[in-house]
């Protein structure tokens, strides 16, 4: 990938980041998350506890003789396919070795498998010039929409 570093544009520029994605159960992520911000803020601009979280999907496996599976689940065969539900859960830091140690030792200490499915990437975030107080008629304060509904309020 491109150097982005010298990259400045009115709009705002980009910061070197990794991206670490988790597949997890879709009810394992708060907990995930609470345990990464014991170390880490998961910043992004003026906000923290920055994370995406995929729509629902599944993964699946072929756990092998003496895997965790075969040695805790009774009369299960080593080699029988298991699928489950799972979602994507994607957070950022920037690159700082020690950093990414504290977060995977959270990440790993909080998640139901001793063997979780985790990406790492180098990527490079969007930081916008930040304004406030903008004009623009896309912004959710200008556009008379407003916020969208939480999806906890949606819920309800």
């Amino acid at each position: 990938m491109s150097d982005l570093s010298a990259y400045k544009a009115k709009s705002g520029r980009f910061e070197p980041v990794w991206t670490i994605e988790i597949q997890t159960l879709p009810e394992d992520t708060d907990r995930i998350l609470d345990a990464v911000m014991q170390v880490h803020p998961l910043s992004f601009g003026r906000y923290q506890r920055n994370a995406s979280i995929s729509a629902l999907g599944k993964e699946t496996s072929q756990p092998e003789e003496h895997s965790t599976t075969t040695t805790h689940i009774e009369n299960f065969q080593a080699g029988m396919t298991e699928t489950y539900p799972m979602v994507e859960l994607k957070i950022s830091i920037e690159r700082d070795l020690k950093e990414l140690e504290k977060v995977m030792d959270a990440i790993i200490y909080a998640h139901h498998y001793e063997e979780p499915v985790i990406f790492l990437r180098e990527d490079w975030a969007s930081r916008a010039a930040y304004n406030p107080k903008s004009d623009n008629p896309n912004r959710w304060w200008n556009n008379g929409r407003g916020m969208p509904k939480k999806l906890e309020d949606a819920e309800v």
